[in-house]
């Protein structure tokens, strides 16, 4: 008494039993009836009682006998069985909604999947058309994390292209890769069909991603980089609003996987190199260090390679001092002393390979961004293709290699294939002892006046096989129109995986590409 007095005078209840109010009752029930069995029994037992000729407790026998019958009925009627006590079954629970803890797919999202499956020109795995070839291998380092797109005909016009590869990294590397390579395209076009996208100010991206500085431009291997038309100091009238575009659209990317409901990018990620070309107009938007390289002539009328984005890896002095201001650290393994990676200031984790990058999120505090590097370039007469590639490729061929290649390849449909296959011959010459890595490679080639092959007959032989372990088979569409803006919002809104299908524009084998180049 004195303690429930104290109980209720400190505004604290104790704590009830476990279980429901019923087996509360009748456990309350068991074991008054266990203790009138111990008083009846010692009362009876007691000296005085006497006992009979037969041994029983004079008066107490028929007494007892009777009171176990009624005990017993009692619990009977309580539900609770004589012997051992059954441990409370527990109710199965409903099976758990298609993605964990996640509600459907809303009407908006489904009805934006079928209309992008309706759309002309795209390609999301391996496959080619009179103008692209696109080609991914899986490496030797478990599922294939690369991904990359062409779609012609972007925003609804017949000048436009975009095309981009997408290196995925982290325990989630491929879902964040095939997610960017699904919806960046389709926030870059929204963007740039809305008249007032133009005038918004970029002022919340530039704070945000806590930029210092450009990259500088170096020489790698005897190539030459060209960005940003730095030769001439001359952009057309469209850059600044193509710019101002690929900033948001990168921004409003990273924003949407962050929260996303299903894929946990803490610290996963992707690389980004993807471009738009626009009648003669180049503008290449980077993050990470895959790479874009383009295949021209020099004054000799000899092929050579012109590096047109920047590998944004932690070593560049920019890129090192962004990234130590936010407290991150810089320092490469004893085991590969020539990588320089990213490290959280109290751990050693994760070890990022690259200063930029979509996801990553436990570096976004401490300088890794997802701020593009956007450069120009104005294609002329001399231009004959551009190779967007991931690191699998770079890190075994140079450019003049690639470039050479996909010069020597049999077909403009098999360049793309021809290249990745010269990669992972590279990587079992040159690293025996390394796992190959995954690579994706799109060729666009720019003089298509040049190509004497027609869409109707490269159906014949071009590509339609992806190799994507996680993502083996490509749909055939046929189609066209512009994305509605609504269902983009639709898109940005909804945290759902919305998984675009990989389509083609024409159905296609590999069986009559030559292998050999």
């Amino acid at each position: 008494m004195v303690e429930a007095a104290a109980g209720r005078r400190s505004g604290t209840s104790r704590r009830r039993p476990s279980g429901s109010g019923g087996e509360h009752q009748r456990l309350v029930a068991v074991a008054v009836a266990a203790r009138v069995v111990m008083v009846t029994t010692r009362s009876a037992a007691a000296p005085g009682g006497g006992t009979g000729a037969a041994g029983e407790v004079e008066g107490g026998g028929l007494c007892m006998e009777d009171f176990f019958h009624c005990l017993l009925g009692v619990l009977g009627a309580l539900g609770v069985s004589w012997g051992a006590a059954a441990r409370p079954r527990r109710q199965p629970r409903p099976p758990l909604p298609r993605g964990v803890g996640a509600a459907p797919a809303p009407a908006d999202a489904r009805r934006f999947a079928a209309e992008l499956r309706a759309t002309p020109g795209r390609i999301a795995g391996n496959g080619a058309c009179a103008v692209a070839s696109l080609y991914t291998l899986q490496g030797k380092k478990g599922v294939n994390q690369d991904a990359m797109i062409f779609w012609e005909n972007f925003c609804s016009r017949d000048d436009t292209i975009f095309c981009g590869v997408f290196d995925g990294h982290g325990p989630y590397g491929h879902l964040v890769a095939k997610r960017v390579r699904d919806l960046l395209p389709v926030k870059l076009g929204a963007d740039l069909a809305m008249e007032d996208g133009r005038e918004i100010s970029t002022s919340s991206i530039k704070s945000n991603s806590n930029e210092v500085g450009s990259p500088e431009h170096k020489d790698r291997g005897g190539t030459v980089i060209s960005s940003e038309a730095e030769q001439n100091g001359e952009y057309p009238e469209m850059f600044p609003t193509l710019r101002t575009s690929f900033l948001k659209a990168f921004h409003v990317m990273d924003r949407d996987l962050k929260l996303h409901k299903n894929i946990d990018c803490f610290f996963s990620g992707t690389t980004a190199v993807a471009v738009i070309k626009q009648g003669l107009n180049l503008i290449i938007g980077n993050l990470g260090d895959s790479r874009a390289v383009l295949g021209t002539r020099d004054e000799n009328n000899q092929l050579v390679a012109i590096q047109l984005t920047v590998d944004l890896k932690p070593n560049i002095p920019s890129e090192a001092h962004r990234i130590r201001q936010r407290r991150g650290r810089i320092f490469a393994l004893p085991e590969e002393p020539e990588v320089a990676r990213v490290w959280l200031p109290k751990y050693n984790s994760p070890g990022l390979a690259m200063a930029r990058a979509f996801g990553d999120f436990c570096l976004k505090d401490h300088g890794v961004i997802s701020m593009p590097d956007v450069s120009y370039h104005r294609i002329t007469e001399k231009d004959e293709f551009i190779v967007l590639a991931t690191d699998g490729v770079w890190d075994v061929l140079s450019n003049d290699e690639v470039v050479s290649i996909v010069s020597r390849a049999t077909s403009r449909a098999s360049a793309a294939r021809f290249l990745v296959e010269s990669a992972h011959h590279a990587w079992r010459t040159r690293f025996p002892t390394s796992k190959i890595d995954d690579c994706a490679v799109v060729c666009l080639f720019l003089n298509t006046d040049e190509t004497s092959e027609s869409s109707s007959s490269m159906s014949n032989n071009l590509a339609n096989a992806v190799e994507d372990s996680s993502d083996q088979h490509s749909t055939t569409v046929q189609l066209s129109t512009g994305v509605p803006a609504d269902l983009v919002t639709a898109l940005v809104t909804d945290g759902n995986e919305v998984s675009v299908v990989e389509t083609v524009a024409r159905p296609v084998t590999f069986t009559d590409l030559p292998k050999d180049g």
